[in-house]
Order: C-alpha cells, then structure tokens, then sequence
C-alpha cells in the first residue's frame, strides 16, 4: 500500500543531487580561534556582563567618589556627629531615606510616656520640638501597652537645613559618602595587590613543580602542605609584631599564603598539557624548556589562571574586611569597608545607614566578581562554545 502511494507521487517532485568538488569541502560557518569564541561566548553571558559594568562603575567611583563632595575623609565634627543620610532632590521622596530624619518605635504604658521616652532619645534640648509623633496604639493602661513612631528632623534641630550628607555622618561626624568610598578603593587595592602576588607567585610556583615533577615536585609540594597548615589569621598576629597595622601587613599576609591554591592548580594543568603531543614535538625539535613553558604550556592553562584569580579577588576583600571588622586591619583614621562595617554594627540600633551602605557594597563587589568569575569560567571552557 505504501509502495503505491509513494509511485503515485508527480516525478518532479524529485531532483538528482549534483555533487561539486569545489562546494563540497565547503564550511558552513566562519571559523574562530579559541580566544575570539571565548570572547564571543562571555559577551552572550549577560549576568557577566552586568556584573562587569557594576564593577567598573565601583572602581571609577572609588577614584572620583572621595571628591564628589567638599568633606575630607578625617574631617571630624561633634556637632554633626551621627546625621542620616540627606540628600537633594532625593529628600521630596521620604520612603527613600534621604529625607534627613531619623525614625524609630517607643513604647510606654500611655501615649505621653512613649513621647518622653523618644524626647529623652532624640530631642532633649528642644523638648521635641523637631520630632513629629504618630500614635500607632493609645494603650490600655497596661506596661508598653502604648506605642508611637517619632520622626525626628535632626537637621532642622541642629539648624543644619541647608547642608547635605548624601549617606549622612559617623560616630565622630564625618562624611560618610566620602568615608564609603575611600575604603572601597583600599579593599580593593589591598585585593588587587594581594592577588597580583599570588598569581605571579603561584603561577612560577606551580609551573616549576609540575613542569620538573620528580623530586623537585615532591620537595616543593612539602613546602606547600607545611603553609597550608599554618592559619591566616595566625600569620597575621605574627606580622603585627614585627610591623605597623595597615596595608603592607595585611597585603603580605594574604601574600604568603594566598599563593598555594594557585600553585596547586597551575601545577595540576602542567602535568596534564606537558604530556600532550604538540609539547612531546617541541621536545623532539630541541625547544628550551623556557620556551616550552612560555610558548606551550601557559597559554593553554591560561584560562584557568585567569578564572582562578578573579575568584581569588573577592576572598582577599572579605578576608581585609574581617581583619578590619575586629580591629586587626587598617588603623583610624584610615577607612575600609571592614571598619566601616565595624562601626555600623555598633550603631545599628539607632543609626543603620552606617552599616547599610557598605555592608551593601561589600555584598556587591562579592557576587559581581564571582558573576564575572563564572562567566570567565563558561568562555574559557570549549564545552561551552555553540
């Protein structure tokens, strides 16, 4: 029945192929190197991209920020000490928190002693003046029965109406807008620095190790296992007694151990591609061993040395912004996002915006750099390339 229907079918329906010499062999598509479907592969990533445009922002903003405004970062003042954040245009939007007040919860056992308790807080000298209140339960005579929300204008209070601080003062009234931006550019340069060193250190480290093998590997990696097991944080209570706190003593902490996970990888890669054919020619043809490792062996491992050491980056940021946070990192007046971080905490009850901006920025320089890492990763993964 099928055979039927098939013969049925009108014959000019059907065409004989021609096959040509010179169109058969032909590519259908453009051919690429490595390195161009890398990149066309990356720029398809869009989340990499983002997260590559968010970070660039950050490091322009870090150089040009800090002179935005005409507060210096060690410009202290007591009498604008703790001033949220109070910014132009942006103040006609409340619900942004730029508006220049601070606003919190009292609780009292009736309306009038909820007020006095948020008087005694924020307004004492003028009485409450300035504080605007809005009963939100009028109590049943009954202990914290009552509660009210006040909404102080400091501002006006301090008859500061006219200035602005963008992301309001600290502890000692200085800048914080400036302050937020001066430590973002010394994490970042103590990151920068930090993996810089264990990328030339790892790479040299590593490369030797796995290129030789044999008892140059084995005595090299003891050297390695033995550091591993020394704690960062041990390391660097030791530079603090042979060096001042700040950046040289936390660079060369990262430094001395920061290099092994690099070495250890690079060292991995090298034993895998100098077994490969094209470095066994090499051999054969008389190439030094400098060649080799330079022409050969490190531009087909450069891919993962590139990945690696952006995800090296965000780890030397938090560990600079731990060291600071209990008081091991960056010595006053000297600001990084770490101490930044430390001095928010102990005013988050009252004054969260010192901890908000630069616990967010920290959080943002963390997920675009391992976003990026990740879209570093995929392009230079041939897998990956469509």
């Amino acid at each position: 029945m099928e055979n039927n229907n098939l013969n049925n079918l009108p014959k000019d329906l059907f065409k004989p192929l021609v096959r040509k010499e010179d169109t058969s062999e032909t590519i259908s598509k453009p051919s690429r190197t490595f390195g161009q479907e890398a990149k066309r592969t990356f720029f398809k990533n869009k989340p990499a991209l983002i997260s590559l445009m968010l970070l660039v922002i950050i490091i322009i903003m870090s150089i040009v920020g800090p002179h935005m405004t005409e507060y210096g970062n060690d410009d202290q003042n007591l009498s604008r000490a703790k001033l949220p954040p109070h910014a132009p245009v942006l103040e006609k939007i409340s619900w942004l928190g730029f508006d220049g007040t601070l606003t919190d919860d009292f609780k009292g056992s009736t309306v009038e002693e909820a007020k006095r308790k948020a008087i005694l807080r924020f307004d004492k000298e003028n009485k409450g003046k300035f504080i605007d209140f809005k009963v939100k339960s009028k109590g049943n005579g009954e202990r914290n029965s009552a509660k009210v929300e006040a909404t102080y204008h400091v501002y006006e209070a301090k008859g500061m109406g006219d200035q602005y601080f963008w992301l309001g003062t600290d502890h000692l009234g200085r800048d914080q807008w400036t302050r937020l931006w001066l430590g973002t550019r010394v994490s970042l340069i103590i990151a920068f620095v930090a993996a810089l060193l264990d990328l030339l250190i790892g790479v040299a480290y590593g490369g030797i190790s796995g290129f030789f093998g044999g008892k140059v590997d084995n005595y090299m990696q003891r050297v390695i296992e033995i550091l591993v097991g020394i704690p960062n944080l041990v390391i660097i209570l030791l530079m603090m007694l042979f060096m001042q706190p700040g950046i040289m003593s936390i660079v060369i902490a990262l430094a001395i151990t920061g290099w092994t996970g690099m070495a250890r990888i690079v060292r991995g890669e090298v034993m895998k591609v100098k077994n490969q054919e094209f470095v066994l020619a090499a051999r054969t043809l008389g190439t030094s061993n400098g060649s080799i490792i330079r022409k050969h062996l490190l531009p087909n491992i450069m891919g993962i040395i590139i990945v690696n050491t952006m995800f090296s980056i965000p780890s030397a940021v938090f560990f600079e912004a731990f060291l600071s946070f209990i008081g091991l990192g960056i010595v006053p007046p000297k600001a990084s996002l770490g101490s930044l971080i430390n001095i928010g905490f102990q005013n988050l009850r009252i004054y969260p915006h010192l901890l908000v901006y630069p616990a967010i920025l920290i959080s943002l320089i963390m997920i675009t750099f391992n976003i990026l890492g990740d879209g570093l990763r995929d392009a230079f993964d041939p897998k990956m390339h469509k």
